[in-house]
Formats: structure tokens, C-alpha cells, sequence
């Protein structure tokens, strides 16, 4: 029987599910099954009742195992929602060995001082911990710094954490719908969708990865391959059906066909960009905010890629590009230039990246274990 890779991605307003062949050589299997189903039970990321989540989630998993005539097992999960943040620390380990040779255990032992420094984490699960640069006696190392020989080895990790709360919620519904999740199979939903959105030569330029969901807007900015940050927003999509609503004084769902350009208005159109443009403008003021501290506001050479539902909104991709002064193309047209890729919808793509999450040989940066080798993996096969 052939290997499958499942990857779900619960959103707060559709649950995703894709099945892909696990792979022999790269690229990725082929895509087998792609099921969406309507949400229920979670709010900005986080469940706010169980049983319905439980269910849409259960509802999810059986109509993907009618397409595919296979039992599903065990599932990558992508975590996103407003529980989802980054934070940099630094730290620092004597060289374990005697003749004082830099190994794996030392790295590790160096995050471990690293994430042992940041304030408030009595509730948080960190689930992705990256060395983003070292030092060696004082002195930086470019590139790794294993096997190397030297007496104190310095790092400054990212560290992509979740609430232990919302992530135990959302493990303990997927579990009762049926399927495992594994400690290894967890992954932020910007990285999965970078996977799959993003080029190797935009992350190693310097990107922004904008994600409006339908209630929350997440933005990952990554450099030198790797991410450098990490930032979830409590507005979205539906925060723009409902200034529609409201400024034209029509129902939501009418006010949600508006905004996607599938219903005229007796509205004007320069009425209807400017109550549009007013909320993007609060969502790219958040996000500015974010590229300011990390000292990258108009300093990223590839832009920023605009993604989620939020993102076919007509006129986004000026619009972002004059509030941030940056480079903006959608993901749609980054997936449509991008033969490779096997999904052409960025609504996919978390759940697709889930995927090659799963097929890989090593944890890829996973709480820290065999960090040194799956980031080696990150960086020679994933990155598209």
C-alpha cells in the first residue's frame, strides 16, 4: 500500500484537508484528495466549543477517506489564529566536548539557554525553535557551526510558540474525530504556506508573507532562507463584509458576494473601494507597525506576497504597495507562474506545505530536537 501524507488546516471558517503520495525523491507525491469543509466551533484560531469542532473536523476527515478508500490515521496539523507569535532570544553553552569540537548537543543546549530567557512563557508551547546566527569565542560563525573547535558557543534562536491551552483544545478535537497527531507533526500555518507560496530567492532576499484569513491576518517575514519573524493580527476578511454591511446597509451575505465581486451594488464603486480601502489600511497599518521593530519597513528586496481570502480584494496588491512601500504581488499569481507547484490556489496552500512537512525524513525545526539536521532538510528540499 503507498505511503499517504495528510495534511489539515482548521481555519475559522473552512477546514482543509489534502492527501499527497509520500514522495521517493523530490518533488512531492501527487496531490490524491483535496476536501473543504465548513468550520465550526473556532474563533480566531482557538476552539470556543469542542463538540462542533469536533464534529466539522470528524465531518472533514470522512469525506476525505471516501475519496481516497483509505483509513486516515494521523494527521501534520497547521496552528495559526491569534495564539501564534515569535520571539528572538539569545543564549549560550560551554562546548561539551573535550577537544572542544562544536556538536549538535552543544547547539541545542545553546537554544535551550536562549528560550529559557524569554518573559512570560509559563503558558506557551514552543513548536518551532530556528538558530538564526552563532558565535564562536566571541567571534560570529557564517554558516553552521558544527565541527568547529572553540570553548563557548553563542546563538540567537527564533522561537514560534502557541498557547499550551489552545493548542491542547485543538489536539484533544482532532484526536476525538479520529486521527493521531504526533508530537513531530505540528506546524505554525505561515511556514507551511511559505513552503508552498514562496520562492527560494525571495526568502533568501528578504520577504513578508501576508496572510488575510477571515478573521485574522498573519505576516511572516523571512531572510536568509529562514524566518525571521513571526505576528498574528485579530482582523480579517469578514471585517470587511461587515464595513460593507454596515457603510451600505445590505445583509452579510450579500455584503460577502460585494466584496468578492460576484454581486453588483447600487452603491458607487468609489463609495465601496473607500469603505474597502479603510480596513486594509488598519490591516497594513498593523503590519507596517510589525516591520518597523523589526527594523525592515521598506527594506525587504522581494516584498511582501499577499495571500488568504483577504487577498482577492481588487486593487490590494496597489494598495499595499503604496501604504508599505514595497513590492506586492497575490500568491495566485506567485502559484500561477510557478509550474512546479501542484496546487494553483493559495487557499490550499498551508494545507498542501502541511504535507511536505510530514514527508520529510527529520523534524524540521520541531522543539527543538535534531534541529541541526532538519534544518539542513529545510533548506536543501523545501524551499521551492
Amino acid at each position: 500500500m503507498k505511503k499517504i501524507i495528510v495534511g489539515l488546516d482548521i481555519g475559522s471558517s473552512a477546514i482543509r484537508v489534502i492527501i499527497t503520495e509520500a514522495k521517493t525523491a523530490p518533488p512531492a507525491g501527487a496531490v490524491l484528495a483535496m476536501i473543504r469543509r465548513p468550520s465550526r466551533g473556532i474563533r480566531q484560531g482557538f476552539i470556543v466549543n469542542l463538540e462542533e469542532a469536533v464534529d466539522s473536523i470528524a465531518e472533514a476527515i470522512r469525506e476525505t477517506e471516501k475519496v481516497v478508500k483509505t483509513k486516515i490515521r494521523r494527521v501534520v496539523l497547521g496552528v495559526g489564529g491569534v495564539s501564534l507569535e515569535s520571539k528572538t532570544a539569545e543564549g549560550s553553552t560551554a562546548v561539551a566536548r573535550g577537544d572542544l569540537e562544536v556538536g549538535e548537543i552543544d547547539i541545542n543546549r545553546a537554544l535551550d539557554a536562549a528560550a529559557a530567557t524569554i518573559p512570560d512563557a509559563s503558558n506557551r508551547t514552543v513548536i518551532h525553535r530556528f538558530p538564526l546566527s552563532f558565535k564562536l569565542d566571541g567571534k560570529k560563525v557564517y554558516g553552521r557551526p558544527e565541527g568547529m573547535k572553540g570553548s563557548k558557543l553563542e546563538v540567537k534562536g527564533l522561537f514560534i510558540s502557541y498557547s499550551s491551552q489552545h493548542l491542547k483544545d485543538l489536539i484533544q478535537a482532532v484526536e476525538a474525530a479520529g486521527v493521531e497527531v504526533g508530537e513531530d507533526d505540528i506546524v505554525a500555518s505561515p511556514l507551511a504556506g511559505g513552503l508552498v507560496v514562496l520562492s527560494k530567492i525571495q526568502k533568501t532576499a528578504g520577504v513578508a508573507l501576508i496572510s488575510i484569513g477571515s478573521q485574522t491576518t498573519s505576516v511572516a517575514v523571512f531572510e536568509e532562507g529562514l524566518p525571521l519573524s513571526m505576528q498574528v493580527f485579530p482582523v480579517g476578511s469578514t471585517n470587511i463584509t461587515n464595513d460593507i454591511a454596515l457603510g451600505l446597509k445590505i445583509p452579510l451575505e450579500e455584503a460577502e458576494r460585494v466584496k468578492k465581486g460576484e454581486a453588483d451594488t447600487a452603491a458607487t464603486r468609489r463609495k465601496l473601494d473607500e469603505i474597502i480601502e479603510a480596513r486594509l489600511s488598519d490591516i497594513f497599518e498593523y503590519i507596517e507597525g510589525h516591520l518597523k521593530k523589526l527594523g525592515r519597513s521598506g527594506l525587504l528586496p522581494a516584498g511582501v506576497i499577499l495571500s488568504g481570502g483577504g487577498a482577492s480584494v481588487g486593487g490590494i496588491e496597489t494598495l499595499a504597495r503604496d501604504y508599505l512601500k514595497l513590492p506586492a504581488r497575490t500568491a495566485a499569481e506567485q502559484l500561477g507562474n510557478n509550474h512546479k507547484n501542484q496546487i494553483k490556489d493559495p487557499a490550499w496552500a498551508v494545507a498542501y506545505g502541511l504535507t511536505l512537512f510530514g514527508d520529510s525524513e527529520e523534524p524540521i525545526a520541531v522543539n527543538g530536537k535534531k534541529v541541526a539536521q532538519g534544518l539542513l532538510k529545510y533548506l536543501k528540499e523545501f524551499l521551492p
